[in-house]
């Protein structure tokens, strides 16, 4: 019995890394492969750095991943133990709270996550935390789609945490908590595209300012401080962290990208932070 229990645990183990590994190479490599390989050269003037990131980059963007889904699926894998013992919020049975809060707890997910990941992400921007465990993953200047998980070992606890506080802070259903974890990836990855995929005059329009842009995250990679939002344009506002040129380096990259005019790395490297 007791080797029975072993490999139903070391199955669910292996199961939950391969699901984060998969759905890592899957959207990441969807997005590279399409903008960094397949007819990359229509693209081109969408890209925000006119310049590509060396192999050797890549390849360190996916080794520190390699090492983040690791420790991602060490939280997971106790999380779930946790629900196992009834030490978390989890319900299995969807009748138990109805499809209105399925979908509700979703987006409560995505906003819990938003705020979780602006304040953390500005303490990780304190100079010793900086030093010893942002700094990697500010190593990817220029980023590509697989910087999406690309940190160091003491980030990747912190930014695996949202999972541990959303399933003992607010009831969840597995699908709810499996659906927020591909839109925060897909979300992730669009972030580190490196290509503005957004339409023109999204960052300033009345209503969708409030989401952000992959110009948005780019920017923070190239300046640091500045831009710390995930998914929304809402704490950077409020606390006033957006990079004052924002909106108008997001026009400059929308210009070049509908009208095939380049703007040269020179130029965009006079807006500092």
């Amino acid at each position: 019995m007791t080797a029975e229990i072993t490999l139903a645990k070391a199955g669910e183990i292996t199961r939950v890394l391969f699901s984060i590994v998969g759905r890592y190479f899957l959207l990441a490599g969807i997005f590279y492969f399409i903008f960094y390989v397949w007819k990359n050269h229509k693209f081109w003037y969408a890209k925000i750095q006119q310049r590509y990131p060396e192999n050797k980059h890549i390849l360190r963007e996916i080794s520190y991943s390699m090492l983040s889904v690791l420790i991602f699926g060490i939280i997971i894998i106790l999380t779930i133990v946790a629900g196992q013992k009834g030490y978390t919020r989890v319900y299995n049975n969807i009748h138990d709270y109805g499809y209105f809060y399925l979908f509700f707890s979703i987006i409560l997910m995505i906003f819990l996550h938003d705020t979780y990941f602006y304040w953390t992400h500005r303490l990780m921007h304190w100079k010793p935390l900086f030093r010893i465990a942002h700094k990697t993953h500010h190593l990817s200047i220029n980023p590509t789609p697989f910087a999406a998980y690309a940190f160091h070992p003491i980030e990747a606890v912190i930014e695996v945490g949202i999972i541990p506080v959303i399933a003992f802070v607010m009831p969840y259903h597995p699908i709810a908590l499996v659906i927020f974890t591909i839109y925060s990836l897909l979300l992730n990855v669009i972030g580190h595209l490196g290509f503005e995929i957004f339409p023109k005059g999204f960052a300033s329009h009345r209503l969708f300012k409030w989401h952000n842009t992959s110009t948005h995250h780019n920017m923070h990679h190239r300046l640091t401080r500045c831009n710390y939002g995930l998914y929304f344009n809402i704490w950077d506002r409020l606390m006033k962290t957006n990079h004052p040129e924002y909106e108008k380096s997001y026009d400059k990259v929308i210009e070049r990208r509908e009208q095939g005019k380049l703007i040269p790395d020179t130029e965009l490297e006079k807006i500092r932070g």
